[in-house]
Formats: structure tokens, sequence, C-alpha cells
């Protein structure tokens, strides 16, 4: 499933997103409804967005994360941000960006440990 420098990767019941270095607007514009009905029809219970190897990070695509992770949230899934790189983290902060109803992980690896726990510890309780 891949398109626009975006691939989405199932792994249990997770996406794994990874995004382009460079993502043009195009692209990050269909981030979110390519992810929803991916999300959807798999019925997966957590997304991780890898952006390790984006470079820049401007308001338009930090939006767009934030707004697919509270859309994700809304139809029960967790987003976990995976990989954010230094450069990229500085630019979030001076853009006044806050990433606070996101959750964010070194890499993906961390970011698979922290849904398995979250699905483990609230998952299963959710769907009664």
């Amino acid at each position: 499933m891949e398109e626009l420098g975006i691939a989405v990767l199932k792994i249990r019941d997770i996406l794994l997103v990874t995004i382009s270095a460079e993502p043009d607007d195009l692209t990050i514009s269909s981030l979110q409804k390519k992810v929803l009905e991916i999300m959807e029809r798999v019925q997966a219970k957590g997304l991780i967005i890898d952006i390790s190897t984006v470079e820049i990070l401007d308001s338009f695509f930090a939006r767009t994360l934030l707004e697919t992770a509270q859309m994700i949230s809304l139809m029960g899934g967790l987003t976990v941000i995976a990989g954010m790189r230094p450069d990229v983290a500085i630019t979030a902060t001076q853009l006044g960006l806050t990433m606070e109803s996101v959750i964010c992980a070194l890499d993906v690896d961390r970011a698979v440990e922290i849904l398995e726990r979250r699905h483990v510890k609230f998952g299963t309780n959710n769907e009664r």
C-alpha cells in the first residue's frame, strides 16, 4: 500500500506509516484520508507515523499529523509519532507547536512497545 511517498504496512493490529524525506503538500493532504480508510478497513488498534526520514516540518505538515492523531483517537485507536529528528523537534518548538495530545517515541521499536503496552492495558476493555 504505497503511493505519493506514503507507505502503509500492517503489523498485527498496528499500522505503520512511513513518510518520504521531503513530502509535498499533496502527499501530506492525502495522508489523513488514506490512513483513516485503511484503519477502518483492517480494524487496526493503533497507528505509528514514522517521520525519521523527514528533514523539514512546516506548520501544515505538523497540523496534519496532529489532526490525524485526533481522528484516529475518535475512531478508537492510538497514534504514536516515531523518529522525530532533533532539527525537526527544534523547528516544531519554534513554530509554537505543542504535541501534548500525541505520544512520541524515539524510534519505531519503542512506538510498537508503547502501542502493545497500551493495547494490553486498555484495548480489550474499550471494546465491551
